[in-house]
């Protein structure tokens, strides 16, 4: 084709898209679902009883490249037992206008106590408010599930809870049974 003919070529491609059908998304009256791994908000997890899987071990923090995380950790005692380590996330801070959804803070988590959700929509009318605090991480207590400080279930260590021994909680009392026992049961038989 001659070299004359070039910018006629490229109008070519002009005029062949402007009288395409146009996709207009109805966004956000009709919403689309998203895919399964789709990596959203955080959140931090809870046990079955209600501490928080969360040991202030601040390796997200170290593992995330944007610098959008800021945990500091504390100290459990016996009266005031946030979690069954020996520590627990006192303050803990994402920044969303500075995460970029990499999940490297998920593979670093050592308890599973941070995940990610499918929710998406996090646009606010300041920069303040896209700096989520622990109580807007932190996953909604469940029925059964009572609010930290409280001491570890009756009969349970702290290996229990990380190996998942603490299995469901009983609606009536507001405690965890460890994994084996259910009300009513001896020695944890059926």
């Amino acid at each position: 084709m001659p070299k004359f003919l070039d910018p006629v070529a490229g109008f070519g491609v002009t005029f062949a898209t402007m009288f395409r059908k146009v996709v207009t998304e109805q966004y956000p009256e009709e919403k689309k679902s998203t895919a399964p791994r789709f990596h959203g908000r955080h959140v931090l997890n809870r046990h079955p009883d209600g501490l928080e899987k969360c040991i202030g071990c601040e390796l997200c923090a170290w593992a995330c490249p944007a610098d959008a995380i800021y945990v500091e950790g504390a100290d459990n005692t016996d009266e005031q037992r946030y979690s069954p380590g020996e520590r627990y996330g006192r303050v803990y801070q994402i920044n969303y206008l500075r995460c970029i959804f990499c999940a490297l803070c998920i593979e670093a988590c050592p308890t599973r106590a941070l995940t990610m959700s499918n929710e998406f929509e996090l646009a606010d009318t300041s920069r303040a408010k896209l700096i989520y605090e622990k109580k807007d991480l932190l996953a909604p207590l469940l029925p059964g599930m009572v609010a930290p400080p409280h001491p570890l279930v009756p009969g349970t260590t702290e290996d229990d809870y990380y190996h998942g021994r603490v299995d469901r909680a009983v609606p009536e009392q507001g405690v965890a049974v460890p994994a084996g026992r259910h009300r009513g049961d001896r020695e944890g038989q059926r």
